[in-house]
């Protein structure tokens, strides 16, 4: 279930704090609740997933761009995402949460977030790339940045986000059917 009362508690939360800039780091603090946990008792992955949307949703929030969508009719969506997980959040354990645009090329915008660990440990870190859309398809984001009423270029994307780009780019889509991957599958199919 969508943590509807956390989305509203981040969003009052949000409103009193400073506006940031598009680059800017938005920072919550959160509890790992028992509805948040799997059974070994600590975050469970994909309950991370929906705190990052939270994150990003903040983000939206504090820098303007929610007023922007909203203006034009636009749609915030994820195109795709990398997760490390490296430390565990257990059950009650308190956390912080990072979220931060990286850049944007021509389709997408780079997002990057991470929880931290009250002992300063990296728990997990996701790298985002998010379109803006409108009934035609994506919003280049430089269209996104004038709307905004903004006059700003990307800075430079890290090479390990171009490397992560890189390797999207080769992923085939749509993925392989079960018989281009199977040699078994193939044998059983070809056999009857």
């Amino acid at each position: 279930m969508y943590p509807i009362v956390r989305l509203l508690k981040d969003a009052v939360l949000a409103s009193r704090q400073p506006r940031l800039a598009p680059l800017d780091t938005h920072v919550s603090r959160h509890h790992c609740w028992p509805w948040d946990i799997d059974i070994w008792m600590e975050l469970n992955n994909g309950r991370t997933l929906t705190l990052y949307d939270l994150g990003r949703t903040m983000l939206t929030l504090r820098s303007g761009l929610a007023g922007v969508l909203k203006r034009e009719g636009w749609a915030v969506a994820v195109a795709g995402t990398s997760i490390r997980y490296r430390r565990r959040i257990k059950a009650f354990e308190r956390f912080e949460m990072k979220s931060r645009a990286i850049g944007w090329d021509d389709r997408f915008i780079y997002v990057e977030q991470g929880m931290w660990k009250a002992n300063g440990d990296c728990a997990n870190h996701a790298l985002l790339r998010t379109v803006v859309t409108d009934k035609n398809g994506i919003v280049a984001p430089a269209r996104v940045i004038k709307a905004w009423g903004l006059d700003i270029d990307s800075p430079p994307l890290p090479d390990w986000v171009l490397a992560w780009c890189a390797a999207e780019d080769k992923r085939p889509w749509p993925p392989m059917s079960d018989a281009e991957t199977d040699p078994d599958h193939v044998r059983l199919a070809s056999a009857s």
